[in-house]
């Protein structure tokens, strides 16, 4: 009987033990959960660890029809995002070829459209009229905004939004601020209702000397998209610029983006889909305008976009331009069976300091050689 009672304390203290291994256990594994949690907020869009390498451009059918067709229209519910650009420098594998990768579906290249852009939760109505910001570190969140944010402060983000506005822009960064990021937001206008005779100009604007951040954004209707001289822009999606005469009643000049030189900073311009299907005659410039309009341009790196529309698809600098760097970009024939009307790049430095030019094609294949600066 003594022996059985041993017995018994022995398999009790034996399962104690195996509880109290599994609670230390447990307590350790919730304890790195929460430190990681802590790491990662809501508002971030990667945890640390998780970034993913992007996608190299694919092949397409060299046999697929280059002629115009609609893009998509903005869907203010899409899908996952892509994943943050790697490293300058990197070279992730290449996936292969989609059976329906072509010259006008970005998407399935690889490249941002309406699934992988814009905001990924429901939004509830926000009638602002024309906003000041003014709070510094302020986040906006969820909103489905009627108007336009003009923000004077610091480090403000406006993520899982939609702005549709009759402004000037969609958001402007005032001079002496810093700081904005916007993200998965799903920027537009309406047509006709805009200041400048009807028009409107910029989706996000960059007035000051810092560097902003806009990536997964769904862009339409505005005549220079994006409008900075130094910023982050990546894995947007930019389509449908609406032609309008502005208050001189002329043709309002368009580009998905625009840089106009004397910029102090970096601009990186990575990953995006960036079309100008407006007509040459209707005042079509670039899809990318890298113009010295306020000063020299420099100090810009262009990688890995889809590009197709304008006069030419990508405007370089110019002369005097330094540090650009164009780099395995797709140059789309959708628009035009060179990209651009007349070409797929003009106004190279290809002597400037620190230029590079190297792995553009069109999205046939063929290699993109920019012809000679006069």
């Amino acid at each position: 009987m003594a022996r059985l009672r041993r017995r018994l304390w022995a398999w009790m203290l034996a399962g104690f033990l195996v509880i109290a291994a599994l609670t230390l256990y447990q307590a350790e594994r919730t304890g790195r959960s929460e430190s990681a949690a802590a790491s990662c907020p809501e508002s971030a869009l990667e945890c640390p660890g998780q970034e993913k390498p992007l996608p190299l451009p694919v092949p397409v059918d060299p046999s697929a029809s280059p002629s115009p067709s609609e893009s998509p229209s903005p869907s203010p519910t899409a899908a996952s995002p892509s994943p943050t650009p790697p490293p300058s420098g990197s070279a992730p594998p290449a996936p292969a070829p989609g059976p329906a990768c072509s010259a006008t579906s970005p998407g399935a290249c690889g490249f941002p459209d309406a699934r992988s852009t814009g905001p990924r939760i429901a939004l509830e109505r926000h009638d602002t009229g024309n906003m000041s910001v003014k709070t510094d570190g302020m986040v906006i969140k969820g909103w489905d905004i009627r108007g336009s944010l003009d923000v004077y402060a610091d480090n403000v983000t406006i993520i899982d939004s939609r702005i549709t506005s009759t402004n000037w822009w969609g958001v402007n960064l005032r001079p002496g601020f810093k700081g904005l990021r916007v993200l998965h937001t799903t920027i537009t206008a309406l047509p006709g209702k805009g200041p400048d005779n009807g028009g409107v100009n910029y989706a996000v604007s960059n007035m000051g000397e810092s560097s902003v951040e806009v990536g997964w954004c769904d862009i339409s209707v505005f005549g220079n998209a994006l409008s900075m001289g130094q910023g982050d822009l990546h894995d947007n999606y930019v389509h449908d610029i609406v032609a309008f005469r502005n208050l001189g009643g002329e043709w309002q000049h368009t580009d998905a983006v625009i840089s106009g030189g004397g910029n102090k900073g970096r601009l990186m311009i990575r990953h995006n889909t960036l079309l100008n299907s407006v007509p040459i005659d209707k005042g079509a410039s670039a899809a990318l305008g890298l113009f010295a309009d306020t000063g020299v341009v420099s100090n810009v790196i262009v990688d890995h976009n889809w590009l197709a529309g304008g006069a030419y698809a990508l405007y370089g600098g110019g002369p005097g331009a330094t540090g650009i760097q164009v780099t395995d970009n797709v140059f789309s024939t959708q628009y035009h069976p060179k990209s651009g009307l007349y070409g797929a790049v003009a106004a190279w430095n290809a002597g400037g300091a620190g230029n590079v030019w190297r792995g553009n094609r069109m999205s046939d294949g063929r290699p993109v050689v920019p012809e000679p600066s006069p």
